[in-house]
């Protein structure tokens, strides 16, 4: 019941915050990158290194377990829930490597510890890669203002209420080394991209809002992935998801080199979904995570009340930009996509599979961001802007 109602606190502190923070982000300009001409890592390039690490973790973890526990994960499993610790043990590569691994009682802190470090890096750089892909300046200004340590704060808040509430022997090295994560994680993604040069922008057309919309549902995938498969410790499932990895890998390569391409475009209301999409990514950054435990660990319904005040205030703020005898149309045309929208969200729902309620939440999300989209462009042409 207590870890319930900090987690409710931290959902709505985190909102709280993000709507105070917010409108000083947008008022101040962005400073100029300091590394012209100079390689720079971006957010997706960090966010594979980190994907890297993890995997490697737990390769590491594996040979641990198969050396030092004879391929028994239950001295750790039988403190956390069903649908962890599904090892590969069973592989003929991690076996090969395990009976070579010199000194594996010295891989002991793959055992919960690297992955207390990796997980806020993983999770600000996945949402950082969205935010570069829409707006470049939006990242700078976000990375390098109060959004991104109150981001890390309430984040890590939220793994350390979910870490105590699954408490094992693990559980106080695990939260003094995520507290540590909170104060390193920020730094360095500021520094990274106070140097970024990237100045690209999401065209308000329809092909490019659709190019966005699937960039992200193929990352989406891919987090997915490496959340069922290495953040659960259970590589023994990564041969029967690895083709859908492939694909959304493909696909998402594809989507970027299309992206670079597209000509700069603008029509009324799809200028104002990106507007809603930018005000959004503002507001929702820093209650994302607490948002998404609060319908696990929280009051569900203050969770998703919460989701859609940080929509209702984006679309607000949206609206204020747009011009006021444009108003009443953009208004009648969103509301018309947004019906559309809410309709196919409410079909994709219903046909997707039972699974992690992420899966269901980016089916439902991706059919209405894109009967949205496809509506307000079809909506724009017909009425000629």
């Amino acid at each position: 019941m207590t870890v319930r109602i900090l987690v409710d606190v931290v959902v709505v502190a985190s909102v709280v915050t993000a709507l105070a923070i917010t409108p000083r982000v947008l008022a101040r300009r962005p400073g100029p990158s300091g590394a012209a001409g100079r390689r720079v890592l971006t957010p997706a390039v960090g966010l594979a290194v980190v994907t890297g690490l993890v995997h490697v973790n737990q390769v590491l973890f594996t040979v641990y377990v198969l050396r030092v526990h004879d391929g028994d994960p239950s001295f750790v499993a039988r403190f956390l829930p069903a649908g962890w610790f599904d090892l590969a043990s069973a592989s003929p590569v991690l076996r090969g490597l395990a009976g070579h691994f010199p000194a594996p009682d010295l891989l002991a802190p793959s055992v919960l510890r690297v992955q207390a470090f990796l997980e806020l890096p993983f999770v600000l750089l996945a949402f950082a890669t969205v935010v570069r892909w829409l707006d470049a300046g939006l990242y700078r200004r976000i990375a390098c203002s109060a959004l991104l340590p109150s981001a890390a704060v309430s984040y890590t808040a939220v793994f350390c209420l979910v870490e105590w509430d699954l408490r094992n022997p693990y559980t106080v090295d695990d939260l003094v080394i995520r507290a540590v994560s909170a104060v390193v994680t920020p730094l360095l993604l500021a520094r990274a991209a106070a140097r970024d040069p990237g100045a690209s922008r999401v065209p308000a057309s329809m092909p490019g809002l659709l190019v966005f919309i699937g960039s992200l549902g193929s990352l989406a995938v891919l987090v997915l992935v490496v959340y069922d498969t290495a953040l659960l410790y259970s590589l023994g499932r990564l041969d029967d998801r690895l083709p859908l990895a492939v694909a959304a890998a493909v696909a998402l390569t594809a989507l970027r080199a299309v992206a670079a391409r597209l000509p700069d475009a603008s029509a009324p209301t799809l200028s104002f979904v990106v507007h809603a999409l930018r005000h959004w990514l503002l507001l929702f950054f820093v209650p994302a995570l607490a948002i998404r435990y609060g319908l696990l660990f929280g009051t569900p319904r203050l969770a998703l009340a919460a989701g859609a005040l940080t929509a209702a205030a984006a679309c607000a703020r949206a609206a204020r930009e747009a011009a006021a005898g444009a108003l009443l149309r953009l208004t009648a045309r969103v509301g018309c996509a947004v019906l559309a929208g809410a309709a196919c969200a409410a079909v994709a729902l219903r046909l997707t599979p039972p699974s992690y309620a992420e899966v269901a939440l980016l089916s439902a999300m991706g059919a209405f961001l894109v009967t949205g989209v496809a509506v307000c462009g079809l909506l724009d042409r017909v009425r000629g802007g």
